[in-house]
């Protein structure tokens, strides 16, 4: 009943940034997580950063101080702001949206840090 859609991926060199956006549409209750997951080749995926619908926020160690995640709750949309990105931040990012037991995920954007 939610469907979520990504966008602002994309090759940026070391050190720079890049805007992740993920509009949720259906079914949107008022009070909800919605946040960003990356899994890399090999790898497990992982939790970024999270958001609550009051603002409250959950970061992973490895990118505290360089990411920002934001939401514009008459809109729907979650944000991630990605800066001094590094090589090990490439990954296929996800967006995800929860309420209660019920979670829902994007179709995932691809980020490549390299020189």
């Amino acid at each position: 009943q939610v469907q979520l859609v990504e966008s602002g991926g994309g090759l940026v060199q070391p050190g720079g940034s890049l805007r992740l956006s993920c509009a949720a549409s259906g079914s949107i209750f008022s009070t909800n997580v919605m946040g960003w997951y990356r899994q890399a080749p090999g790898k497990q995926r992982e939790l970024v950063a999270e958001i609550t619908s009051s603002g409250r926020t959950n970061y992973a160690d490895s990118v505290k101080g360089r990411f920002t995640i934001s939401r514009d709750n008459a809109k729907n949309t979650v944000y991630l702001q990605m800066n001094t990105l590094k090589p090990e931040d490439t990954a296929v990012y996800y967006c995800y949206y929860g309420f209660r037991s019920l979670d829902y995920w994007g179709q995932g954007t691809q980020v490549t840090v390299s020189s």
